[in-house]
């Protein structure tokens, strides 16, 4: 179900993020992500990753919230505003949470929206149509903020094909998986998985270099995790020796934030 990041790139991120700013601070450096969601507990993540220090990668969607709007949706914008001041990084997430389903014979996609007036509704999808979808929340950004999100993109559910990617790649977008240990899993079942044990098994064993992935809010999930888990992660890592930094300084990334680093 998830797809972990390439072999290799841990070990090179000791040495290539040396000297490089915001991770130069230590040898062990993780690079923290959030994809949208319900936006339950949004206000919570902005006030751990402020109080740590923390700068960290949102991949964007217009998500449903707990208020039965959007997440990019007016009542969110000032909060994206005020995250983009304080220096975070920011990504697509495809405007309406769509996933991939398969590979057509013609070069075109199935693809299945979460939410949007498609929702649930498999659709065929070419190069551009895709494109277009990753675009709509970077555009949305720029509205709201006045800034501009990094190409980056992370597909729904990381469900992607060679094809995908290809596709995306010729837009202008990468893609950014999760390590392994990096899926902290606030997406998984709070009776089988308790907050605990989540934090037990991220704490055990994150790697430097790892890519995290955590949510602004999971729908299914009865004890949320962010409250009970965030902060002691990160003060927990931080007293291990690693430190955290945006993609921007990642070296799968990085050079090619520098030669295209925002969409307009």
């Amino acid at each position: 179900m998830k797809r972990p990041i390439a072999q290799g790139v841990a070990a090179a991120v000791l040495v290539l993020v040396a000297g490089s700013g915001q991770a130069a601070s230590c040898a062990k450096p993780l690079f923290l992500t959030f994809d949208t969601g319900h936006m339950g507990v949004a206000p919570l993540v902005a006030e751990v990753l402020a109080r740590q220090q923390v700068k960290a990668t949102f991949f964007l969607a217009n998500e449903r919230t707990k208020t039965d709007g959007g997440s990019l949706d007016a009542e969110w914008a000032p909060w994206w505003k005020a995250r983009a001041a304080e220096g975070h990084l920011f990504g697509s997430h495809t405007f309406d949470h769509v996933y991939w389903r398969a590979d057509r014979a013609d070069g075109s996609f199935d693809m299945r929206p979460t939410f949007g007036p498609q929702a649930n509704r498999t659709l065929r999808m070419d190069t551009a149509a895709y494109c277009a979808e990753l675009q709509r929340p970077a555009t949305r950004f720029t509205e709201i903020t006045g800034q501009r999100v990094a190409p980056l993109f992370r597909a729904p559910g990381g469900k992607t094909s060679p094809a995908l990617l290809a596709a995306a790649a010729r837009c202008g977008w990468a893609h950014v998986p999760w390590s392994p240990a990096g899926f902290l899993g606030d997406e998984l079942s709070s009776e089988k998985f308790p907050n605990a044990a989540l934090l037990h098994k991220a704490l055990r064993d994150i790697r430097p270099g790892d890519i995290l992935l955590a949510h602004l809010g999971i729908w299914s999930r009865q004890e949320p995790w962010a409250p009970a888990v965030l902060e002691p992660l990160i003060a927990g890592l931080k007293q291990r020796g690693h430190c955290f930094a945006t993609l921007a300084e990642h070296p799968a990334y990085r050079d090619a934030l520098r030669a295209t680093p925002t969409r307009p």
